[in-house]
């Protein structure tokens, strides 16, 4: 049994407001909880999108009054996430934006990106990229791979801080080792389903954006895991209704849940797997993720490392009790979380 400070989470949709049907802050944050997080950073990609203060204090508002887990907003880079007309980025962090992303709908105009990443290096606040560019279908590595390229560009050009989401593909991995080696400030996540699956198209509840991705990336990812390329691991958890995630893979929506397996899978596959040690593990599941968005860790969480566990999805506190880890025998159960 270990004790250690809560999780910090990067990269997660609570889809409240808009659509609760999904998920709702309260069930999200109930699940954050039983994964053993302490800080969660849910995405803008809502209805209302969150690219205004009113938003940003609903949510900040409706979290406090659930309490508990710690949630920590990031705001739109452009208003509707769909357009080249970028936030008001100063009074969004007054308010408490923690980071700014476009999550889900790519900035593919570079000289958008531009003038955002110079805003952010002019407030010091941290942008998160979702490198996709849309001329590939997001299967084909280059869709990642390309798009990380040409962000790259524009961070050696005007400085900045850029923190990459959910990176999948070798290339993208070469181009940020060596952006890191010439000395940009870029740092990068994982989770746990790209080194843990590879690729299926057959079930709805593999299908995620990015994709799964082949074996040798799945190796990549691992062996940056290792060599400190790959900053930190998160979840992505991106909740659907069952009824979507029922649909056939070519219907379905992007998405999968991520909170409650996200330790042990990283735990089993990575610590118990030779790769990590236990403290490097939680030095990307909490302290580097902490200081990329420049917070303390909060709370505390109790962890058994030898309990075994079948992941069974019917028992999750995420409303999308559906899952592609579904049967999988796991090491490393979280016993309890605590807010003070």
């Amino acid at each position: 049994m270990i004790t250690t400070n809560g999780f910090v989470e990067l990269h997660c949709h609570l889809r409240e407001p808009g659509f609760e049907y999904k998920e709702d802050l309260e069930s999200g944050m109930a699940a954050a909880k039983a994964g053993g997080y302490g800080i969660i950073c849910p995405m803008p990609n809502t209805n209302p999108v969150c690219d205004n203060v009113e938003t940003l204090k609903y949510i900040q508002q409706r979290a406090a009054q659930i309490g508990g887990v710690r949630v920590l907003p990031v705001c739109a880079m452009t208003k509707g996430l769909n357009s080249d007309e970028l936030v008001d980025f100063e009074a969004l962090h007054n308010a408490g934006a923690i980071a700014f992303s476009n999550d889900g709908r790519p900035v593919e105009n570079m000289e958008t990106f531009k003038q955002i990443l110079q805003e952010g290096k002019r407030l010091g606040l941290v942008m998160f990229s979702h490198a996709e560019n849309t001329e590939f279908s997001p299967f084909d590595n280059r869709s990642e791979y390309t798009a990380v390229e040409r962000e790259l560009k524009v961070v050696e050009e005007v400085g900045g801080q850029l923190h990459f989401c959910h990176i999948s593909t070798k290339e993208s991995l070469e181009l940020i080792r060596l952006a890191k080696k010439k000395g940009l400030n870029v740092t990068c996540e994982t989770a746990p389903h790209y080194f843990t699956l590879t690729g299926r198209h057959d079930e709805a509840r593999f299908k995620m954006n990015p994709p799964l991705r082949s074996d040798e990336d799945r190796l990549a990812v691992i062996e940056a895991l290792k060599d400190g390329t790959i900053d930190a691991i998160a979840t992505d958890h991106a909740p659907h209704s069952i009824d979507e995630k029922t649909k056939p893979f070519e219907s379905a929506p992007f998405g999968i849940v991520g909170f409650e397996t996200a330790f042990a899978l990283s735990y089993t596959n990575l610590v118990r797997g030779g790769h990590l040690t236990l403290e490097q593990l939680l030095e990307k599941m909490i302290n580097n993720p902490a200081r990329i968005i420049g917070v303390e860790p909060f709370g505390r969480v109790e962890i058994d490392l030898e309990e075994e566990w079948v992941v069974k999805a019917s028992e999750f506190k995420t409303k999308a009790k559906i899952s592609p880890f579904e049967g999988m025998k796991l090491y490393g159960k979280v016993k309890r979380s605590e807010y003070v």
